[in-house]
């Protein structure tokens, strides 16, 4: 094994690579946890799951969001200009998965999923109260909607649980690979990796043991 030190430095290993496809760099770059952004609409309302989001700026609170023109919530969200963007923990996980498995054309999904909606204080869209944090966004800058479906946000109003400090969010790491992270024993930061077929059969069983007469 290679190390690379500098003088003062501890030795660290030296990493061989290979080439690596650029179609797929989002499993590594992937920069922050799962949300579930809510929209409404009229008399519509929708969640869709995210996985890729950007801060941008601290002051005004600016993030930026990929949304693609195929999901319900692009129409939803670019007419009303507005979105709530929802942080789940990791009790939501299977949810999460299952939200972004289905369309909101045919699901009410706040009723499908058992998902409890709070008015929100800016917005029409609602706020998820089984989530750890809501934050209302306004759209602020659409100029890249139409090439990149790159929207803009705005966090005008934030709502968040005042525990636990660090919460155990959800990261998609590509290929159906989730990644749970937060505080571990100790007090110290972990991880460890969570898939679709994990989550799939922690649902059967739970469905197995519903149907167990009593």
């Amino acid at each position: 094994m290679r190390t690379s030190t500098e003088r003062g430095a501890p030795r660290v290993k030296v990493h061989a690579k290979k080439d690596f496809p650029v179609a797929e760099i989002r499993r590594l770059l992937e920069p922050g946890p799962i949300v579930l952004v809510s929209s409404a609409w009229r008399r519509e309302t929708n969640i869709m799951t995210m996985g890729w989001h950007t801060v941008m700026e601290f002051t005004p609170s600016l993030v930026g969001c990929v949304i693609s023109s195929a999901n319900h919530s692009f129409d939803l969200i670019r007419r009303s200009k507005a979105c709530v963007i929802n942080l789940p923990n990791m009790d939501l996980a299977e949810t999460v998965v299952r939200i972004g498995n289905c369309s909101g054309r045919d699901t009410d999904k706040l009723s499908a999923f058992g998902l409890t909606p709070l008015p929100g204080t800016a917005v029409g869209a609602p706020l998820i109260a089984e989530c750890h944090a809501s934050f209302e966004c306004r759209l602020v800058d659409a100029r890249l909607v139409k090439t990149y479906n790159f929207f803009v946000f705005e966090v005008v109003k934030a709502h968040a649980a005042t525990t636990p400090r660090y919460p155990r969010t959800i990261h998609y790491r590509g290929d159906g690979v989730f990644m749970l992270s937060g505080r571990a024993r100790g007090g110290i930061a972990g991880s460890f990796v969570l898939t679709c077929c994990d989550l799939a059969r922690r649902a059967s069983r739970r469905n197995r043991q519903a149907e167990e007469p009593p």
